[in-house]
Formats: structure tokens, C-alpha cells, sequence
């Protein structure tokens, strides 16, 4: 659990036992004695990239100033100096990698870009503007996290693992997001343009308001999830499932859509265009949907309401045509297509 009354009382224990008052480890950080009272007395905490520098001062590892661990670093006792360690301690210093973490902890304007295995060390945070551009999140776990403002651009996050966590306003342009699974979580405003969400898992969660602009989604599968005024445009749905969930308001100009299937789906105020090829519709409920200007093969419409379908300027082949026939819907924009 990271508090700065705790963080302070380390700060200030480390530093003593190194013998080395406020004003040398303000020197040595460039900063002023009194930010480091300030520490010292719990009314602020070092940045990050200060925190880094600290703990090679103070020859402790990150781990020392969460309470949730304990240090595993080696430290030097108040008689020695600083530059007398031995080599054999010098050595496994150099060796023992720290292991920090920051979960629990409240984040605001820090910078992690580029930086590699955190995978549940932010779990529980809360994070505000923090960047994480070109960082290596692959496996992260993110639970009950709430992240707004957040730049992730151009990172792995591959294989990560969100569950009951909240995330406004972000950015994910052009990240990796394969393989990775939402569970019970709120997406709201944020940027996933460009990105690999192929292969994902979302669960009982709630889309909103979302760029995903020519981003691949194939073989993702929607369970249970509220979609809603997002953009797909140019987004490539191959193999994508939907299932008891709600699809509304988004548009999806220019998508792909290619062995998709929408099982017990709300289909709200969608314009489908171009090519729909061996897809799948069962007992799905629209309202006010349009297939415009759209080629239909292969796809199979299965116990559906077609009342409140719009067919204009489309082409269907004869398996296609036959099911929306039987289905009773209006065929009077579809033009069938010849062998």
C-alpha cells in the first residue's frame, strides 16, 4: 500500500542510516533540501523517475518503499560509508533486479513509458494522465483499477487481464490488445484506433463512446456486453462473435465482416455496408437496421424479426435470398444474385 507518510518515513530512515543529511540527498538529486523535508514529512512523494534515483542513493530497491513488500535489497549499515562496500556486496547488489510494485497506489502525470514485465504491479490504482507509451504490458493485470487520461499508445498489452475496472479517455492507438480479456468493466471515450484486439475476450462489460477505427477485432467474442455509439469504421470483424449482447448506435462503415455471428443480439440504429460473407444472424431483435449498398453471401438469418430492416441497393445469392424470404422480410431492395 503506497502512502506518503509511509513512503516519508523511509525516505528519512534510508537516509540516516547512509549518514547523509536532507541538504547532500538534495544534491545528489538535484533538488532542494526542503522537498526533501517535504517528503520526509509526508506532504508530497518523488516522481517515478525520481524514485528510481532514490533507491540507487539510498541503496534500497523499489520494494522498500511499498508496505505491501518487504525490501530484499541489501543496505548499508550507519558506520559504513557509502563507497566502502565490498565487492561481494557490490556484486549481488548488481545482480538482484528489483521486483517493485504499485498497486494501490494513486498515480497522476507519472511516466512509465517504455518500461517491461509490470504484469500486477498497478492492480487496485487509480491513474491519472500517466503514460505508458511503447511499455511491455503483456499479461498485465488490471482489477478494479480506475485509469483516466491515460496514454498506452503503441504498447503490448497483449495476453492483459481487465477486470472490474473503469477506463475513461484513453489512449491505445496502435496497440497490441490480442488475446486480452475484459471482465465486468466500463470503456468510455477512449481511443483503440489501429489497434490488435484480435482474439479478445469481452465479458459482461460496457463499450461506450469508443474509437476503434480500422482496428482488427477478428475471432473477438462479445458475451453479455452493451456496445454502444462507438466507431468501427474500417474495422476488420472476421470471425467475430456476438452473443446476448446489445449493438447500438455504432457505425461500421467500411468493416469487415467475414464468418461474424450476432446470437440473441439488441441490433440497434446500424447501417451495415459492403460485403457480409458466411456470416450468422440468430434470433436477434432489430430496430431501425439498413443493409445498404450491400453484397449478402453465405449469411444465414435464423429466427429474426426483419420488420424494422431496411434493405437498399443489395445483392444477396440464392441461399441468402431464400432465408430472408422465408423470414418474411421486405426483399424489395435486394436484387438477386445470378450464378
Amino acid at each position: 500500500m503506497l502512502n506518503t507518510k509511509m513512503i516519508g518515513n523511509r525516505i528519512a530512515d534510508a537516509r540516516k542510516k547512509i549518514n547523509i543529511s536532507q541538504a547532500q540527498l538534495g544534491q545528489r538529486l538535484f533538488i532542494s533540501p526542503q522537498a526533501v523535508g517535504k517528503w520526509e514529512r509526508g506532504e508530497s512523494m518523488p516522481d517515478i523517475t525520481t524514485f528510481n534515483r532514490l533507491a540507487e542513493i539510498l541503496n534500497v530497491d523499489l520494494n522498500y518503499f511499498s508496505d505491501s513488500l518487504q525490501s530484499e535489497s541489501l543496505e548499508l549499515s550507519a558506520t559504513e560509508p557509502l563507497l566502502e562496500q565490498s565487492d561481494e556486496l557490490k556484486s549481488v547488489k548488481q545482480e538482484k533486479k528489483p521486483a517493485w510494485n504499485m498497486s494501490y497506489g494513486n498515480w497522476v502525470d507519472a511516466d512509465f513509458s517504455g518500461l517491461k514485465n509490470l504484469n500486477e504491479k498497478f492492480s487496485s490504482s487509480n491513474m491519472q494522465r500517466c503514460k505508458f507509451t511503447g511499455s511491455d504490458l503483456s499479461g498485465l493485470l488490471l482489477k478494479s483499477n480506475n485509469l483516466d487520461s491515460c496514454d498506452f499508445s503503441n504498447s503490448d498489452i497483449s495476453g492483459s487481464n481487465i477486470q472490474t475496472s473503469s477506463l475513461d479517455n484513453n489512449l491505445f492507438k496502435g496497440s497490441s490488445l490480442k488475446q486480452a480479456r475484459f471482465l465486468r468493466s466500463h470503456v468510455r471515450s477512449c481511443d483503440f484506433s489501429g489497434s490488435d484486439i484480435s482474439s479478445s475476450d469481452i465479458q459482461s462489460s460496457h463499450l461506450g463512446n469508443s474509437l476503434f477505427k480500422d482496428s482488427s477485432l477478428k475471432e473477438a467474442e462479445f458475451l453479455k456486453s452493451h456496445i454502444k455509439s462507438c466507431d468501427f469504421s474500417g474495422a476488420d470483424f472476421s470471425g467475430a462473435g456476438f452473443k446476448s449482447s446489445a449493438f447500438q448506435q455504432n457505425t461500421v462503415a467500411n468493416a469487415v465482416w467475414n464468418r461474424s455471428s450476432f446470437i440473441d443480439v439488441q441490433i440497434d440504429d446500424i447501417v451495415f455496408e459492403g460485403l457480409l460473407e458466411d456470416c450468422y444472424f440468430e434470433n436477434c431483435v432489430f430496430n431501425w437496421v439498413k443493409f445498404q449498398h450491400t453484397t449478402l453471401t453465405n449469411t444465414f438469418f435464423k429466427n429474426n424479426r426483419f420488420k424494422r430492416i431496411k434493405f437498399i441497393d443489395c445483392q444477396a445469392d440464392r441461399i441468402t435470398y431464400e432465408f430472408l424470404r422465408t423470414g418474411k422480410a421486405d426483399l424489395t431492395g435486394i436484387t438477386l444474385l445470378t450464378p
